[in-house]
């Protein structure tokens, strides 16, 4: 259990990193440079709606693939100790996991307006 949560916060650390140092990525020019407000302003946005839309779908899908695999383990959790029932499992569990592959498309869907933005 201890590794786990170590693995865990090893994990979430690195990826705050990772997103600390691309903030970078989102620095503004110097003041001499003479460029339109609205320009920067619309190329500051564009980066945000960008990150806002990798990071929607990513976790989408990292969520998906959670609740696929968990809803699938259980199934044949279920049919490993009753092989007799894996006919009134099978049906549920596909049902269960076209609903999650949904939300997962929902979330691709949105990414795609979010981008189409920029």
């Amino acid at each position: 259990m201890v590794k786990r949560n170590v693995k865990f916060l090893l994990m979430m650390s690195s990826a705050l990193i990772i997103l600390g140092v691309s903030a970078l990525a989102f620095a503004q020019t110097d003041a001499s440079a003479t460029v339109d407000a609205v320009a920067v302003a619309k190329a500051q946005s564009s980066g945000w709606i960008g990150l806002a839309a990798g990071l929607g779908i990513a976790l989408a899908a990292f969520g998906g693939a959670l609740g696929q695999g968990r809803a699938a383990a259980t199934a044949l959790d279920g049919i490993a100790r009753n092989p007799g029932a894996s006919d009134k499992l099978f049906t549920p569990m596909i049902l269960g996991l076209a609903l999650i592959e949904s939300l997962v498309i929902y979330a691709l869907i949105i990414s795609i307006l979010l981008y189409t933005k920029m």
